[in-house]
């Protein structure tokens, strides 16, 4: 149980309320902000403006899956209004509030770090990313049926990254009957890919290895889906980037050249947003519950 707990749930789209929903039936005080066009009550939860609430007694921030932009605002589907998280707001909670997000980046970790508090980032947990990887395999083969006229069955598909998703998309893809190319760097993942019976290459030799490609799908975080890879590929060729934005792909060398390529971050809030906001919800309700114990156990 979380009773007594004082949590602040930051804007976020349909996951959100999962967690939400999680949350209150675990006895825990929800304060939610940019929620005020929800529709929904939650016994326990009272929506509330940034500057209605009394940070000083707030044990934890629950944030969005991607946090905040670089500028600090918190994106919300349930609000028409600017929601933005400062360090002075930071700064007034306990010392032990916590800031839990999906990811992070420079800026959110700058103001965490000056307001000397935790930031705990749930998507660099192996049991989030692994759990997270299954709607997002569901939403990567429902793109490829959607954006080509082609079977997967028999189609030629490269896999660029061997993380948690790009491991789970070639297995699927190989269990559609598409033959799979995976693209790595490190000499453990190339020997993986060749123990899990599809074709391996080191990324270096991306150009030569991405000729014959039906469906390009990536996952890395940083853009090798150059310009000159791009005018390697069959002008077919359907480029599905689920890295987080802006993505690993030259979007705009794409679009000259003719070839659809789709920038897809957040697939499970958008194909399965009820079993996404159900795997944030169980691993936050854990960890949210030891650090309640670990608080009872130093007040004693």
């Amino acid at each position: 149980m979380l009773t007594g707990m004082q949590l602040a749930v930051i804007g976020g789209d349909a996951r959100q309320l999962e967690i939400i929903r999680k949350l209150t039936e675990l006895d825990a005080k929800c304060s939610l902000i940019g929620f005020e066009q929800l529709d929904h009550a939650f016994s326990g939860a009272v929506k509330e403006k940034m500057d209605e609430v009394d940070f000083a007694h707030m044990d934890a921030f629950i944030l969005p899956v991607a946090g905040t932009n670089l500028e600090g605002q918190v994106d919300t589907i349930f609000s028409n209004e600017k929601v933005l998280l400062t360090e002075e707001i930071l700064s007034k909670t306990p010392e032990h509030c916590t800031i839990y997000s999906g990811i992070s980046n420079s800026y959110l970790d700058d103001i965490t770090q000056k307001a000397k508090r935790t930031l705990v980032k749930l998507f660099e947990r192996d049991d989030v990313a692994i759990y997270n990887s299954i709607p997002t395999v569901e939403g990567t083969i429902m793109m490829a049926i959607q954006h080509t006229d082609f079977t997967i069955h028999g189609s030629n598909v490269t896999v660029l990254g061997l993380g948690r998703c790009g491991m789970s998309i070639a297995r699927a893809f190989h269990a559609l009957g598409a033959k799979v190319k995976v693209g790595a760097r490190k000499t453990a993942h190339l020997a993986r890919i060749s123990e899990m019976a599809v074709t391996p290459f080191h990324l270096n030799d991306l150009g030569k290895e991405i000729k014959d490609t039906d469906i390009l799908i990536n996952t890395i975080p940083y853009q090798v889906v150059s310009a000159s890879v791009i005018s390697k590929l069959p002008a077919h060729t359907l480029i599905i980037d689920i890295a987080s934005k802006p993505g690993g792909t030259d979007f705009r060398y794409a679009e000259k050249r003719g070839i659809k390529a789709l920038l897809a971050p957040s697939l499970p809030g958008i194909v399965a947003p009820k079993t996404a906001g159900q795997i944030l919800a169980d691993v936050l309700a854990q960890l949210l519950q030891e650090d309640l114990l670990i608080r009872k156990e130093k007040a004693r």
